[in-house]
């Protein structure tokens, strides 16, 4: 059984699963991990997603308000960024990350945002097509993430 979980980034499972997700990045990015680690900071996320399956953590994710100043995007005071999607490996290509995905949209709309923005590696192919399949559509790099090759970057408004 799933359960979805509302919380902070002060969560103990929370926390497990971003440790998780930090070690698994610091593979895939090696030296660069360095650069998007600044920006991953979870000390004061006030919206945070866990996903339980029969009481153990599987699947997390977080959003925050996000100022995107001039970038032409939606009106950015009611736009939030997704943070911090993690699923286990062994728990991938089940549906957990949709469920935690769509959970994180469904507060953020309840909320009154009307956007979600987000930045993941381009080499993170799973990651990429769970946000296309998702109604995100990519947009041009925001932020720190501007003129970053590595960075694919998405929107999708909430209605």
């Amino acid at each position: 059984m799933f359960t979805l979980t509302r919380t902070n980034s002060s969560h103990t499972d929370f926390i497990k699963l971003v440790r998780a997700l930090d070690a698994e990045l610091d593979i895939y990015n090696g030296d660069e991990n360095k650069f998007y680690s600044q920006f991953n900071a979870i000390d004061s996320l006030q919206h945070t997603i866990v996903l339980h399956q029969d009481k153990l953590p599987i699947a997390c994710g977080a959003f925050k308000p996000i100022d995107l100043g001039d970038a032409d995007l939606s009106s950015d005071k009611h736009t939030v960024e997704i943070k911090r999607m993690y699923v286990l490996p062994e728990y991938r290509s089940k549906g957990a990350a949709s469920q935690v995905l769509h959970e994180l949209e469904r507060w953020a709309s309840a909320l009154g945002h009307t956007s979600c923005v987000l930045e993941t590696g381009k080499f993170l192919k799973p990651a990429v097509a769970l946000y296309t399949k998702s109604g995100y559509a990519i947009i041009q790099n925001y932020g720190q993430y501007e003129g970053v090759e590595e960075s694919v970057c998405f929107e999708k408004k909430l209605y």
